[in-house]
């Protein structure tokens, strides 16, 4: 069974819980509530499997507090992540500003590909959702961007996430064959 490791980070108050809870059909959150350094949620998602062997993969998502008092724990949260989801919220003009630090942070300076990254703009129930088109600064531009609105379209997050799960199983499967081969010769 393969097992990977998916960060999901961004800025204060910006979803990563209720879309943490939601993906993992974990529990409902009524009121916002702070996440003080990181909660891991395990989940398996019956429509990911890895490679063409129908082997199937356990998740682990964590789910990392915005406080940048936090950011001495970092390096320990980041420790073996196959995967970074930046979440933020696209109704806050700050936000932008400060998903180019996560980047920097949990993506570049962790060596991943910008494959093992999905930027979610995440809109709080009322927001209005406007999904005009955010103009992100490079490198930010070059990374799969998807809307979500759990109000309004719910099915679309959990399909984007799924393709997201899928890919990351691919990237932890060849890296695991690769490995084993290197073994062998």
């Amino acid at each position: 069974m393969l097992k990977a490791k998916i960060l999901f980070v961004g800025p204060c108050e910006s979803g990563k819980t209720v879309l943490a809870n939601f993906l993992t059909e974990s529990s409902d959150i009524t009121e916002y509530n702070p996440t003080q350094g990181v909660r891991i949620l395990e989940f398996e998602n019956p429509h990911v499997t890895g490679n063409n062997k129908g082997t199937g993969c356990e998740f682990e998502l964590w789910d990392c507090g915005g406080d940048p008092k936090f950011e001495s724990c970092w390096p320990a949260l980041m420790k073996d992540s196959h995967g970074v989801v930046i979440i933020f919220n696209a109704d806050i003009p700050s936000h932008l500003k400060e998903i180019e630090m996560w980047y920097s942070c949990f993506v570049q300076q962790q060596l991943l590909q910008d494959t093992q990254c999905l930027l979610i703009a995440h809109h709080k129930p009322g927001s209005g959702s406007d999904r005009g088109s955010l103009s992100l600064p490079s490198p930010l531009n070059k990374l799969k961007l998807v809307h979500s609105n759990l109000e309004e379209d719910p099915e679309e997050i959990q399909l984007e996430f799924i393709k997201y799960l899928k890919s990351i199983v691919n990237s932890v499967s060849e890296s695991r064959d690769r490995e084993e081969m290197s073994i062998i010769t």
